[in-house]
């Protein structure tokens, strides 16, 4: 291969860590300069590194990915990025988990129809688990909220001062935003707390 290798890594949420995908593409050999990453949500691809990456991407250069979802979060994205790095930018991918997805020397008619076909089959499957995975959340959090448990941040409780000004504050001694203001709250948690 006489391009370079580069290596593409995606995590959803700052929370999640990308350590599985970084050990992945230094086992396969990705240099440490040459993995790009964004921990961002794949639902667009309006991505930093994304786009450092596809600026350096050249003809046969081969892109390195842990797992075809790290190309996008729905069947048409995956496509559609396959599409742009195999197509137009004349580059490899390879798919640590799924090595049938490996372009490199398969540039003839056979090899490009067989990985576009399993990219097709792989691609579908990935949007289909992601899928299922939305509607069990879902479904996990409609049965808890029947068993009661409460989502979110607790409730902030209002401070000992509260009553004394809130009577004020009743009284028109006080505005709501000076109430507020003494209690070091926003006047809008002032007044949620004058409702309950």
């Amino acid at each position: 291969m006489s391009g370079k290798i580069y290596g593409y890594i995606r995590v959803s949420t700052r929370e999640q860590h990308e350590d599985r995908q970084r050990l992945s593409l230094d086992e396969f050999g990705v240099s440490g300069d040459c993995v790009f990453m964004d921990k961002l949500s794949g639902k667009n691809f309006d991505r930093p590194g994304w786009k450092r990456l596809m600026g350096l991407l050249r003809t046969d250069d081969l892109l390195v990915v842990k797992s075809i979802d790290r190309l996008g979060r729905n069947y048409e994205e995956m496509i559609e990025q396959w599409r742009i790095i195999t197509k137009t930018k004349q580059a490899d991918i390879f798919v640590i988990d799924t090595p049938i997805l490996d372009t490199r020397g398969r540039r003839d008619l056979m090899g490009t129809l067989v990985a576009d076909l399993v990219l097709v089959v792989m691609s579908y499957f990935a949007e289909s688990e992601r899928e299922l995975n939305h509607q069990r959340q879902a479904e996990g959090i409609a049965a808890a909220m029947i068993k009661g448990v409460k989502f979110g941040r607790p409730a902030k409780q209002p401070p000992d001062d509260f009553f004394r000004l809130h009577r004020q504050w009743k009284k028109g001694g006080v505005s709501a935003r000076c109430a507020a203001r003494k209690l070091g709250v926003s006047c809008n948690t002032f007044l949620k707390w004058a409702r309950r």
